[in-house]
């Protein structure tokens, strides 16, 4: 089936559903699969798939959305002590992805991340990505649903040689995401890509099911007081962040050149 370009306007998607439920409360299960590298010139293991599970919410309302985490999240860094195995799991934008608080309407996106043991609050725009609607249809928790797919084009850190020694380096990564919202809730929040399409997102989908996302409660209820942008740590831009964290990462490569345990991020 031809796709169809995600073209329309979504403050006039959002004026025409008007009574509907705009406001409420998501709970998400996540599904990360961990994938192991090996430095080059590594004799090749055997080693079982690794899979973590953890949950979050999205409170949402008055055009605006917050994500927290209700169990812990995924450190922002793996740690591995010996024969360089690596872990390479997606993390966006680097560090431990707190809290997130979206404003649709001003499309500014403020996180905060925690890098190295320190808080971060980093404020930034909503990255939109060129969303295509596939046709397709499915129902999650008693909502129709339509998928649409985008592709993001980024940068990931892997395991490389680099004048004779192994580093972490950076890498071109082209991530297809898939994403399934419903119109019978026009609130365009969800676990990522909040502000980009005209329903909530219940489902998920990053890099071929490495990284998944699936609504498993949906209420009209919220708590409106508390989305609010974070405030607990230093504030940085998103380039800012982007320099912060490539020091972390050369400070742990030169630990990882003394010996140390290796502490890699995704």
């Amino acid at each position: 089936m031809k796709k169809i370009c995600l073209t329309f306007s979504m403050g006039l998607v959002l004026l025409s559903v008007h009574g509907q439920q705009t406001g409420g409360r998501v709970v998400y299960e996540r599904t990360l699969q961990l994938q192991l590298f090996l430095p080059p010139g590594a004799a090749p293991q055997r080693m079982p798939p690794s899979t973590r599970k953890d949950r979050l919410e999205v409170l949402f309302g008055n055009g605006q959305c917050l994500r927290r985490a209700i169990d812990d999240e995924l450190p922002e860094a793996m740690e591995a002590s010996g024969g360089g195995m690596h872990l390479d799991v997606i993390a966006p934008g680097g560090g431990s992805d707190n809290e997130t608080f979206t404003d649709f309407a001003a499309g500014k996106v403020v996180s905060q991340r925690e890098l190295g043991g320190r808080n971060y609050v980093i404020t930034d725009t909503i990255q939109r990505l060129n969303w295509k609607l596939t046709g397709r249809t499915s129902t999650i928790l008693n909502y129709p649903c339509q998928q649409a797919v985008a592709q993001r084009i980024g940068i990931r850190m892997r395991p490389g040689l680099e004048n004779g020694m192994m580093k972490m380096l950076e890498a071109p990564d082209t991530v297809t995401v898939t994403a399934w919202f419903t119109l019978s809730v026009p609130a365009p929040a969800g676990p990522e890509y909040q502000g980009q399409l005209p329903g909530l997102i219940l489902g998920l989908e990053m890099d071929n099911g490495r990284v998944m996302y699936q609504a498993v409660e949906l209420s009209a209820k919220t708590d409106l007081a508390a989305i609010k942008p974070p405030a607990k740590g230093k504030s940085l831009s998103a380039a800012e962040f982007a320099a912060e964290r490539k020091k972390f990462m050369a400070a742990m490569q030169r630990n990882v050149g003394r010996g140390g345990n290796i502490r890699i991020g995704g």
